[in-house]
């Protein structure tokens, strides 16, 4: 999954940063709302968070522009005022949870995870398909109760085509969802990373569980 971390703060942005990387996730940076709003508009993110102040561009401005553009995407707004007005305002203009600096990081994480769940649909935090079982809080895989070790990009792979059941996703919607931006979308990096998950996965299944369809791209069927 991608996000997008918008603070002015530096430490506290690259600790953040840091942090969801090591959770597993894809994130870009931004240390001013106009820098997040290039990269909003030039990508595809799963979940923004937002600073409320910020230089150029600020969060309730941000997050005006966002909404425009996009209904769906989920937003966290983070700030340091305490007034309800403020948390209020940033939720009438669309943010779907907001957090009161200072806090502390797993209930940052707790509440991406929530969010995303959310927005899929999901109860919990694993997800299942085909006799796989993947646990969206310890990034564990295990195949009819047996686990499996896969590489990071394998797991954020896997994680986006469970989430996104039924549904056939491209090569580009894996670079952009899994990969940082700076990726060719001609690299053959995609094919080479399912085809070593597709391999594991059958190694503990006896059967393949992700089609790919040429003109279409890969899917997991539900079930």
């Amino acid at each position: 999954m991608k996000l997008l971390v918008v603070e002015d703060e530096r430490e506290l942005r690259q600790s953040i940063a840091e942090g969801l990387r090591l959770s597993g996730y894809t994130v870009d940076t931004a240390a001013d709302g106009e820098i997040a709003e290039e990269l909003f508009f030039s990508g595809s993110y799963d979940l923004i968070v937002l600073d409320i102040n910020l230089p150029k561009i600020d969060g309730f401005t941000l997050l005006q522009l966002i909404r425009r553009e996009n209904k769906l995407v989920n937003v966290i707004m983070l700030t340091a005022r305490t007034e309800i007005k403020d948390r209020v305002k940033g939720l009438d203009l669309g943010a779907n949870d907001y957090l009161i600096k200072p806090f502390h990081f797993e209930e940052l994480e707790a509440r991406i995870r929530s969010l995303l769940r959310r927005k899929q649909l999901q109860e919990d935090t694993v997800l299942s398909a085909q006799g796989i079982s993947y646990d969206m809080r310890s990034k564990t895989v295990t195949a009819e109760g047996k686990a499996i070790r896969l590489t990071a990009k394998e797991l954020g792979i896997l994680e986006y085509l469970l989430l996104n059941q039924g549904n056939y996703i491209s090569q580009e919607e894996l670079l952009e969802h899994v990969w940082d931006g700076d990726m060719n979308e001609f690299s053959n990096t995609v094919r080479v990373h399912v085809s070593a998950l597709r391999r594991k996965l059958k190694e503990s299944l006896g059967k393949n569980i992700i089609r790919n369809e040429i003109g279409k791209g890969y899917i997991i069927d539900e079930g």
